[in-house]
């Protein structure tokens, strides 16, 4: 096995159109990521699918479709499967123990959303002492508003990659990661 892991994170349902949270380009951002998984299964780098569970909560309701991992980018057999119940998939989870337990030194991410659980499990990873490799586009986000202002999922998507670029770590597309 290698030293790096990829860590797919929220690819849940309730991110597709049908459900209570959808995002713009989720379908592109899971088959990118789908392609992701595929490169790190075929290197041998370990695969961990991260999902968001909020129980008595109005979205990653436990039991419902909608806290499902996407087909899309289902885990293979015997692949990790965290829950979390925090936006730092590191957070009150034991995926730095099994980071340590398998020597990893890099993490690569992909998943959802941008500006929330992949921003800060990245930046979690980095002050960890991870390196980061963050796949721009086998990532998704949605409009945001602010002070009365909407700002389109383009703007937060390219505002969130420039700030983890900037300090966090190396972001690139897929094409770029499965050549490597």
């Amino acid at each position: 096995m290698s030293n790096r892991a990829v860590v797919v994170i929220d690819l849940q349902n309730e991110y597709w159109p049908e459900g209570k949270l959808p995002l713009e380009g989720i379908d592109v951002a899971a088959a990118n990521a789908a392609r992701v998984i595929a490169h790190a299964r075929g290197a041998g780098d370990l695969t961990v699918n991260v999902r968001h569970e909020m129980p008595g909560g109005p979205i990653f309701v436990p039991g419902l479709d909608g806290v499902e991992i996407n087909d899309a980018v289902a885990p293979g057999s015997g692949e990790p499967v965290i829950v979390k119940s925090f936006s730092n998939a590191f957070r009150e989870t034991g995926l730095q123990s099994l980071l340590e337990e398998n020597g990893i030194e890099e993490v690569v991410t992909a998943g959802a959303m941008s500006h929330m659980c992949v921003d800060a499990t990245v930046r979690a990873a980095n002050d960890l002492g991870y390196r980061t490799v963050t796949i721009h586009d086998a990532c998704a986000t949605r409009d945001l508003e602010f002070d009365g202002r909407s700002v389109p999922a383009a703007h937060v998507q390219t505002a969130i990659m420039s700030a983890l670029a900037f300090f966090y770590g190396e972001v690139i597309a897929t094409d770029e990661f499965v050549s490597r």
